[in-house]
């Protein structure tokens, strides 16, 4: 199954996709109804109060000024004070309402986008950038936060105020209500014949942002490595090479979001002088006042300003819209391991059997219809050469892949119809490539184990005493309490095998596969793993992959991999005679 993340700009149906699927962001609502509520009232008042002041403006004027009624000014002048107090209330009630409805969005979204990565395969992982991930974690749904939360509100209470000026102006003046609304007729037809191309300069410069990120992590990631080979300046090329893209991207992306603000301004100024112009035309013949045509002159504004902030708005909107694209593009991604229906079946001493199993990545074919079994209680070496399958064999044990044909079968049962938690405890895993999360040694070696949903480390302390492994704990200079960060030096790669080694035996798997879990340990510790693994119950079934042929000398059966087959060795002379066939070096 293909899960790359490929952000194709062009597309119609894709867009369609998007604005469909736009009523999925209803979900992240849930719980914000009353805010909502109070959000949407405050934009009414606000709209309504702010279209009542130029008519109030006018009427004291005509009125009031014009007459000299000191009184009576100082009442409408109250009035029209209280009516600024109300619009400026309304407007901190709906930006500090609309700030936590987003954050809160913010805050869901982000968990419904982690929650979704972390359900999704292992080759999820392999066919997309970390860096770019992040990006759509942090970058995107922030974007799309600030749209949510602050433009928004704007974007609405806009409409409303353009909505009943409009209205309002065609019951004061037909002539210059037209005037007001003929030019912005005109950039509303503008604005949505350059949406599109606004929208996909947008999308390529989040792309670009994302890949950005993603050679920013690589870099960082492989310091060691640039620095050892002295390639600095092959990763700062790189990064240039990125960083001059994103930087070509965000201009474009910038000037068309702002395309289309001067255009707005023009049009309400050549609005405004139109009115001026015909206002004192119709002064003079007396089909208006002056207090209709100043009245008329802030309605312009009121009808153009908002506009101005939409042309602005519309172009976050759009960001957004890439945004949230790039966001579904993630959430509407299924696992490929789903679990199937349970079917019972008849008890059997195999804890594991391959049937028939095929298994590719992309068009290399990894393996052909193998079919073999593993017996409960006994030690299983798998060897081959390097890129012949064992790890890959391995992965589908512990069902970090499913095969292409086939079934993998787990004491009796598909391993398609088994919970994930239950396959977890029952089958440890070490490694080859060892990571360790940020904290102690205690807490990593407790990393996910049923029996320490809390860390105690005076529990953790008497299981590894009973188990025979506080000897390894003295390769830590403090104990359990050793610290380890992402980048620490203190921690060998032995060590970090070590700790592999007693995360997964504390487990007390049914299946204990170790990949290649010694090769970073010294023979005496080795010789101590050995001991420790002598002493785990009788039907604890081991799988041992190895280079290294003295660590597969006990096992009772040895299978060779190699070019899409597993076949069984036998014995382990046979198995030397399999890898000399292969022209391996031992």
């Amino acid at each position: 199954m293909n899960y790359s993340l490929a952000n194709h700009d062009n597309s119609d149906k894709k867009r369609r996709r998007s604005v469909s699927l736009l009523k999925k962001f209803s979900v992240f609502l849930s719980g914000e109804g009353v805010r909502l509520s109070v959000s949407i009232l405050c934009i009414i008042i606000n709209s309504i109060a702010n279209i009542s002041t130029p008519i109030l403006l006018g009427f004291t004027i005509d009125n009031f000024i014009k007459n000299r009624d000191l009184s009576g000014l100082t009442k409408f002048s109250a009035l029209i004070l209280a009516i600024y107090l109300i619009i400026s209330l309304t407007a901190f009630i709906q930006t500090r309402t609309m700030g936590t409805i987003g954050q809160n969005v913010l805050y869901k979204l982000r968990n419904a986008i982690f929650s979704k990565i972390q359900s999704l395969p292992v080759v999820f992982f392999n066919q997309n950038k970390l860096g770019d991930l992040i990006s759509r974690i942090n970058n995107d749904t922030d974007k799309l936060n600030q749209f949510f939360s602050q433009s928004l509100v704007q974007f609405v209470g806009n409409i409303f105020t353009i909505a009943g000026v409009g209205v309002f102006i065609f019951f004061i003046n037909i002539k210059l209500a037209s005037i007001t609304v003929v030019s912005a007729a005109a950039l509303l037809v503008i604005t949505f014949l350059v949406s599109p191309w606004i929208g996909k300069k947008n999308r390529q410069n989040l792309s670009a942002l994302g890949s950005l990120s993603a050679e920013i992590q690589e870099s960082l990631n492989n310091f060691k490595v640039i620095v050892s080979f002295d390639r600095r300046d092959y990763f700062r090329n790189n990064f240039e090479s990125a960083n001059n893209q994103n930087f070509s991207a965000a201009v474009k992306a910038g000037i068309a979001g702002n395309i289309t603000a001067p255009l707005y301004d023009l049009s309400g100024n050549i609005a405004t002088l139109c009115i001026l112009f015909f206002g004192i035309q119709m002064i003079n013949q007396k089909e208006i006042t002056l207090g209709i045509l100043v009245a008329f002159l802030s309605y312009s504004d009121k009808f153009y300003s908002p506009l101005r902030q939409m042309a602005a708005i519309w172009s976050n909107a759009l960001a957004s819209l890439a945004a949230w694209d790039r966001i579904l593009e993630i959430l509407n991604l299924h696992t490929n391991l789903s679990i199937k229906p349970f079917q019972s079946s008849k008890p059997t001493n195999h804890i594991m059997k391959f049937e028939n199993v095929s298994f590719a990545y992309s068009d290399k074919k990894i393996l052909h219809e193998v079919s073999f079994t593993f017996d409960q209680g006994k030690t299983y070496a798998i060897v081959g050469p390097t890129g012949g399958g064992k790890s890959t064999t391995a992965s589908l044990m512990t069902r970090l892949f499913d095969p292409q044909e086939g079934a993998v079968y787990f004491e009796g049962h598909d391993i398609r119809t088994i919970d994930p938690k239950y396959l977890a405890q029952k089958i440890g895993f070490i490694l080859q490539d060892q990571f360790l999360f940020t904290g102690t040694v205690g807490e990593n070696i407790a990393y996910g184990n049923n029996n320490y949903q809390k860390y105690s480390k005076t529990m953790l302390e008497n299981e590894i005493a009973q188990m025979g492994l506080s000897d390894l704990l003295d390769k830590f200079e403090e104990g359990l309490d050793t610290l380890i960060t992402p980048n620490t030096e203190m921690i060998s790669l032995g060590q970090k095998q070590i700790i592999s080694f007693i995360r997964a035996i504390i487990r007390k798997p049914s299946l204990l596969i170790m990949d290649e879990a010694t090769a970073n340990i010294d023979t005496i510790t080795e010789g101590q793993l050995q001991k420790i693994l002598d002493q785990l119950p009788p039907d604890t079934t081991k799988i041992i992959i190895a280079h290294r042929f003295n660590t597969i000398k006990k096992a009772d059966e040895i299978y060779f991999v190699n070019g899409g087959q597993v076949i069984s060795a036998e014995s382990y002379q046979a198995s030397l005679e399999l890898i000399k066939h292969s022209k391996l070096s031992t």
